[in-house]
């Protein structure tokens, strides 16, 4: 009997020890404090039908891309992103991957692979952008970088004068000088500047539109150089509050190509049996390119949104430096925007013509798109 209440007693010890134990390491893994995270979710999709002189006439619905936003919080001055996105083509890509140390309005270093300082359109991107049909233009798509705009390097940015002078500048790798090219010893220089006369517009990233929440007249340029070709820009935006919450917006860009950007892979890009060959820090076209868009908020709501209209024009001229065909197009677009809530959830009907001079063929198509975020 003295020997079993013995064993018992041992056993019941034991087991509260090991409970104790798992209490202290569980209430020790408690006091563990997991940087701050946050995730974002956002969604393109659309139905469109597509007329060409190419071709047959298409009716098509798309998955335009699937975003994931991960933004992380490691110290006051010490922060993370990471993006990645599923595209039209079912193509997963990483976009973001940022070590972020932010240790004043000033004084900002970003490392990895993100948006390098150039044109306002590439600094707000599809999702914060006016119109549905970003980059398809000449001017917003024209710069060669890895993916989506993004670019691996390191830059530097910082808001100065009340928040209202923006400066960025930076050192990237493009494909054309990664690794195992024969540009592997050089490097991409990016610098941007901007001023905003009314309301200051704060951090790295901008947007299209305000959509009424600020009278914004801003002024840019950039600048990316290679080797010595380059790509060079202006760019505007103007808003201005409609009283009972409305807006008129108006913005702007021209860029000028020199050997860096434009439509390369239209000039077949570095194909070794191009004659002549193509210079290989060359995306083979040189030229310019503008655009002029413009929008007007209703301030009436009508059922849950209010509605936005808007049109836009663009035309860009590039030369083919391999040979070829140049690339004359005009690109003009209209929306009808029902906006529920800022960026998170809008519907757009949108009409975009592509017009090319050169050959005399034009496509265009009419569709419907939705966009959701749960920014």
């Amino acid at each position: 009997m003295l020997s079993t209440f013995v064993l018992n007693r041992g056993k019941t010890l034991l087991m509260a020890s090991i409970a104790l134990a798992t209490l202290g390491s569980v209430a020790q893994a408690a006091e563990l404090k997991l940087p701050e995270t946050t995730l974002t979710a956002s969604l393109r999709t659309s139905m469109v039908s597509t007329s060409s002189d190419t071709g047959p006439d298409v009716m098509d619905f798309n998955l335009n891309s699937l975003s994931f936003y991960v933004n992380g919080k490691i110290t006051d001055t010490v922060k993370f992103s990471f993006s990645s996105e599923l595209d039209s083509s079912q193509a997963v890509s990483l976009q973001d991957a940022i070590a972020q140390f932010e240790f004043s309005p000033t004084m900002n270093v970003w490392m990895g692979r993100f948006l390098p300082p150039t044109d306002r359109a590439n600094s707000y991107g599809a999702y914060f952008a006016n119109n549905w049909n970003f980059a398809t233009d000449g001017t917003q798509d024209g710069y060669p970088f890895i993916t989506f705009g993004r670019a691996d390097g390191v830059a530097y940015w910082g808001d100065f004068a009340d928040k209202k002078l923006k400066i960025s500048a930076g050192l990237f790798d493009l494909p054309s000088t990664k690794a195992g090219t024969p540009n592997a010893d050089k490097m991409m220089t990016a610098a941007r500047v901007q001023y905003n006369f009314w309301d200051a517009e704060p951090g790295y990233y901008i947007n299209g539109t305000y959509l009424g929440e600020k009278d914004i007249l801003a002024v840019g340029a950039a600048m990316n150089s290679v080797d010595g070709n380059s790509t060079t820009n202006v760019d505007f935006l103007m808003e201005k509050k409609v009283a009972g919450g409305g807006a008129f917006t108006v913005e702007g860009e021209y860029i000028k190509y020199d050997k860096l950007g434009g439509y390369g892979s239209y000039f077949s890009k570095e194909d070794p049996k191009a004659t002549p060959p193509v210079p290989p820090l060359a995306d083979a076209s040189s030229g310019d390119s503008w655009y002029l868009m413009g929008s007007y908020l209703f301030p009436q709501a009508m059922g849950v949104g209010k509605v936005q209209v808007l049109g836009k024009f663009g035309t860009s001229s590039l030369d083919a430096l391999a040979g070829g065909t140049s690339l004359e197009v005009d690109t003009t677009e209209l929306n009808v925007n029902y906006i529920i809530k800022s960026f998170n959830a809008k519907v757009s009907l949108f009409y975009l013509d592509h017009s090319y001079s050169v050959t005399g063929l034009d496509d265009s198509s009419i569709g419907l798109g939705v966009q959701l975020m749960t920014l």
